[in-house]
């Protein structure tokens, strides 16, 4: 499969929930990409100042639940600590045979409605229509989140 490396991440018709496709030259990136796909279907992420920062460490099983957990850890401090992102980073992601693991830093500041713009609240990650695929050109994630 073939995908447009100019874009980080594109969004694709769904008729109830948000359905995108991210890409990365590297998996670190397109997981980055997948972050920032999701973030900006909640909020405008060129608002947000990058004043503080978050450090997650997960482990998962399987490349898909590695993923899935991202999205869903992401969710979990947004709500549980109040703050937004505009920035993402994975600093390191690790696939072996037993379980997958990955660290990353998110960067924003805490929510601030006279300031942030929010649209459309994603209630939580699925695992409905998700890929993760090595292209020609690198990786391509698509991923749906309940809206």
């Amino acid at each position: 499969m073939s995908s447009d490396m100019n874009k980080d991440f594109e969004y694709l018709e769904h008729t109830a929930d948000a359905k995108f496709r991210a890409y990365g030259k590297t998996l670190e990136e397109a997981f980055q990409n997948a972050a920032l796909a999701m973030l900006n279907v909640m909020v405008d992420t060129s608002s947000v100042k990058n004043s503080s920062s978050v450090d997650i460490e997960l482990t998962s099983p399987d490349l898909d639940s590695l993923l899935f957990d991202w999205l869903s850890e992401i969710l979990f401090v947004f709500e549980v600590d109040e703050m937004v992102f505009g920035s993402v980073r994975v600093n390191e992601l690790n696939i072996c045979d037993e379980e997958c693991s990955m660290s990353a830093t998110l960067s924003g500041e805490a929510m601030d409605l006279s300031v942030h713009v929010f649209d459309t609240e994603v209630k939580a990650a699925t695992y409905n229509d998700m890929r993760i695929e090595k292209t020609d050109d690198g990786w391509m994630i698509q991923a749906t989140v309940d809206t």
